[in-house]
């Protein structure tokens, strides 16, 4: 089954991260053949072709340049019409709005040897209001993939009657088991192996000596306000007579917005006298070094995200995890792996990373459950066999229509 993935591509987030799982773990499931076709060029398109996958270029495109648009849509029908597929698939509304009507015509107009279904695959809740989301309304697709319930709780805004399906985003565990085992980690972290490696790991990631006895927060996010890092320096300052940790804020800054965020939690930091002790390490490729080194993962959101595939790997990690009691967080962390605090309360997140700071056991007690709890969300065989599922039935039932 071909399957054709469209997507912007021009940032890296969760969407990104879940592209590239599908092409570098394509082998967990050979009945689905990927290909990518995105409008900008950077770190998205260089890992699928580093994976081997077939990668086209629709070109750039502006929403307020029109043009731009329509030579994407005429190189989308173009591409069908060279490599005819099973499923065309678009990731979010604004490939469902830019992508949608082409991926519709072309079969129309013969370019495809049958008409192929078009599903939109929802990575956020739609909330039907924006002119995007009511673009992207007019084309409807045959089927929906939410990722989360949390998602498929605003679907009908957007689709109320289309064929849905909530699938949690697979998660490329292969590649941190060859990680743990290249850098000759155990698997538990309470080993003395473990505590050696970390030490180094730290020296490595951060190419500095930090006290060795550390305690290190960590949260790898996008910088944008949703994700909390705000709350979470709030929390923080009210740890400051604490000693023995410092917290890792992993992330780049994408737009010009962000920019400005950026220098701004910056300056809280300062302000709050905890600048010394937070470090802002920008976008890493090392990730996984990062999360190895750290000992609490916490991204405490100030609205509802829709999964966060960040909070799996972190658990992969054996990390215990502390967020906000909102959005597909409730699907992720329970009491076994995380705590989940209440939205927007400092004093309430400062108690909680008070506890865990000062209480190891109960850091390797929540630790221990995070694989176990990965695994049960987001396993890439079973992930991805419910994938080629629910593509293999909207296309029976697409031809049957």
């Amino acid at each position: 089954m071909r399957v054709l993935h469209i997507s912007a591509g021009n940032m890296y987030g969760g969407v990104e991260t879940l592209l590239s799982t599908l092409a570098r773990q394509r082998e967990l499931c050979p009945e689905m053949s990927p290909r990518f076709a995105l409008c900008f060029e950077g770190r998205l398109s260089a890992e699928l072709r580093q994976a081997g996958v077939p990668v086209d270029c629709l070109g750039e495109v502006r929403t307020r340049r029109v043009w731009t648009v329509w030579r994407a849509r005429r190189r989308l029908r173009e591409l069908l019409s060279e490599q005819p597929c099973d499923v065309i698939v678009c990731h979010s509304p604004w490939a469902q709005a830019i992508f949608g009507p082409a991926a519709r015509s072309a079969g129309e107009r013969g370019c495809v040897s049958a008409p192929r279904p078009l599903v939109c695959w929802l990575h956020a809740g739609p909330q039907g209001k924006h002119w995007l989301e009511r673009w992207a309304k007019r084309t409807r697709p045959d089927g929906v993939i939410c990722n989360s319930h949390f998602t498929a709780q605003h679907l009908g805004n957007l689709y109320p009657d289309v064929p849905a399906e909530v699938i949690y985003c697979p998660v490329n565990m292969a590649e941190l088991q060859e990680t743990m085992q290249e850098q000759g980690f155990g698997m538990r972290r309470s080993s003395p192996l473990w505590l050696d490696q970390t030490k180094a790991a730290k020296n490595a990631a951060l190419q500095t000596t930090p006290p060795e006895d550390n305690v290190v927060i960590i949260q790898v996010s996008r910088i944008e306000p949703l994700k909390g890092h705000r709350l979470h320096l709030e929390a923080l300052a009210r740890l400051i007579e604490l000693p023995r940790w410092e917290c890792w804020f992993v992330g780049g800054a994408q737009q010009p917005s962000e920019q400005r965020y950026l220098q701004e939690i910056k300056g809280i930091a300062a302000r709050l006298g905890i600048g010394d002790r937070v470090r802002f390490l920008g976008q890493r490729s090392d990730v996984r070094r990062l999360l190895i080194a750290a000992d609490i993962y916490c991204q405490p959101n100030v609205s509802p995200d829709s999964f966060g595939i960040t909070f799996i790997e972190a658990l992969l990690h054996q990390l215990p995890v502390v967020t906000t009691a909102m959005g597909g967080a409730l699907e992720i962390v329970d009491s076994s792996c995380g705590v989940l605090v209440p939205p927007n309360d400092p004093a309430a997140l400062g108690d909680c990373l008070r506890q865990l700071i000062l209480d190891a056991d109960l850091r390797s007690r929540l630790g221990k459950s995070g694989p176990r709890r990965a695994r049960e969300l987001c396993d890439p065989v079973r992930q991805m066999g419910k994938i080629a599922d629910f593509f293999h039935r909207t296309l029976k039932q697409k031809l049957a229509a």
